[in-house]
């Protein structure tokens, strides 16, 4: 992987050109002045697996009363 330094008066110009030398895997520094402000690196592809279904079967539990209503006191916030 090589590196590329440029201002940032040419990137802001150039972003796509800078962008297509990311995806050939160059690594670009942008500086300000004579200092280096950011660094523009390609990232690599996200993994798109397919989800298996039933993968976490037994996992989690539910409560039987889960749809029931709670009690007044809950809403009103009286009693601990």
């Amino acid at each position: 992987m090589s590196t590329k330094n440029v201002t940032l008066q040419e990137a802001e110009g150039h972003l796509d050109e800078l962008l297509e030398l990311v995806d050939q895997g160059e690594e670009i520094i942008i500086t300000k002045g004579d200092q280096p402000c950011a660094k523009l690196v390609g990232v690599a592809p996200l993994s798109r697996k397919p989800r298996t279904f039933g993968q976490h079967k037994g996992k989690a539990w539910m409560s039987e009363d889960f749809n029931a209503p709670l009690p007044d006191n809950f809403w009103l916030g009286s009693g601990a």
